[in-house]
């Protein structure tokens, strides 16, 4: 019995064992199973680039005038109305210049008759100044001659003066467009009485327009004044309009922490309108040859920027140094080389030596 007692309890115990070592066995097992993350790669790419600042802005026109009368008077015809297209010195109104010209003629008339008696004075003059030479005349009548001579030129003169004043009032009567381009405003109607300084019509230079555009404080180190602008309306979505820059304002907008400036837009075919908002471009350099990577592949700590590059199956953390961005890729300054594999898609799930399991992007 004693026997059989012990064979019973040396089997549990060898069963109680194999069970012990079969389950030390499973627990290596699941701690062997390592984790795998999927992951998206693609290549680092050298790609021609030039640097530019983007920003939105307004097109406004290149000039803008209020014409206003230079004269009193009824205008007896308007030639245009708003929206009517406009060339330089294109007459817009007339006023009534009845009034006017019966005054040139009555200037013409002094004129005339201050001349008629500056022309008998100096006869005058001639004989007085003769016979006092001679001693044929006294000191006072020749001073006298003398004083009616200096009068009577001052007469015409002033006559002059008053006919070209008046002249000049005459050529007022047309109302001229100063600049070519369209009637914006039209304030008056045939018929008005306008006096001097009464606003009629505002005019706007429609080519060239400016651009006007603000850039943030953080870029107004790059402009340059003749640096090429390229910008995008969405009435033609397709086209790019293009120019220079050619006005750096010289202070910061307090509020926006910007920096005005401007472009002449060429718009000789008429397509751009005042008022468009612009997706504008500002080329600040000249292109160059650079590492580039999708915008996607760059995870940010605090400042700094890391990305995650794949060796022998393993993730490698790469802190880099990033330039500008160009649409949708960044430029790399330092960090990376051209033809490394990055991750674009998973790298959120990664950390340094984690094992991955590689998809290629094409």
């Amino acid at each position: 019995m004693i026997i059989i007692r012990r064979m019973v309890l040396l089997s549990f115990f060898i069963g109680l064992t194999l069970i012990i070592s079969s389950c030390e066995k499973g627990e290596v097992k699941v701690k062997s199973e390592e984790k795998v993350i999927n992951v998206i790669l693609q290549t680092v790419e050298k790609r021609s680039i030039r640097p530019y600042i983007e920003t939105i802005g307004t097109l406004i026109p290149g000039e803008e005038v209020i014409i206003s009368s230079e004269v009193d008077g009824v205008l007896k015809d308007i030639r245009v109305d708003e929206g009517t297209e406009v060339n330089k010195e294109m007459v817009l109104a007339i006023i009534d210049d009845t009034d006017y010209i019966l005054q040139v003629k009555q200037a013409e008339a002094i004129l005339k008759q201050a001349e008629a008696n500056l022309s008998n004075i100096s006869v005058e003059y001639t004989r007085k100044e003769s016979l006092y030479k001679e001693g044929l005349s006294s000191l006072n009548e020749f001073d006298d001659i003398s004083t009616r001579l200096s009068l009577s030129g001052s007469e015409v003169e002033r006559a002059k003066a008053s006919l070209n004043l008046i002249l000049q009032r005459l050529t007022k009567t047309k109302i001229y467009s100063p600049i070519s381009g369209i009637i914006k405003l039209k304030k008056v109607s045939s018929g008005d009485y306008v006096r001097n300084g009464t606003p009629l019509f505002t005019v706007i230079q429609n080519d060239p327009l400016k651009l006007s555009f603000n850039v943030p404080e953080k870029d107004i180190g790059r402009l340059k004044i003749g640096q090429d602008v390229q910008l995008k309306v969405d009435p033609y979505p397709l086209r790019d309009f293009k120019g220079r820059l050619s006005i750096i304002y010289p202070g910061l907008d307090e509020r926006t922490r910007s920096l005005q400036a401007e472009t002449l837009i060429n718009n000789s075919g008429g397509l751009l309108k005042p008022g468009l908002f612009a997706r504008v471009i500002i080329y600040t350099g000249d292109t160059r040859e650079a590492n580039v990577v999708p915008v996607n592949a760059l995870l940010y700590e605090g400042d700094k920027v890391k990305v995650f590059a794949i060796e022998e199956d393993r993730a490698k953390e790469r802190y880099v140094k990033v330039g500008n961005k160009y649409g949708g890729v960044m430029e790399i300054i330092e960090g990376i080389k051209a033809g490394e594999k990055l991750v674009i898609a998973g790298q959120q799930n990664l950390s340094e030596g984690v094992k991955v399991r590689v998809n290629v992007a094409r």
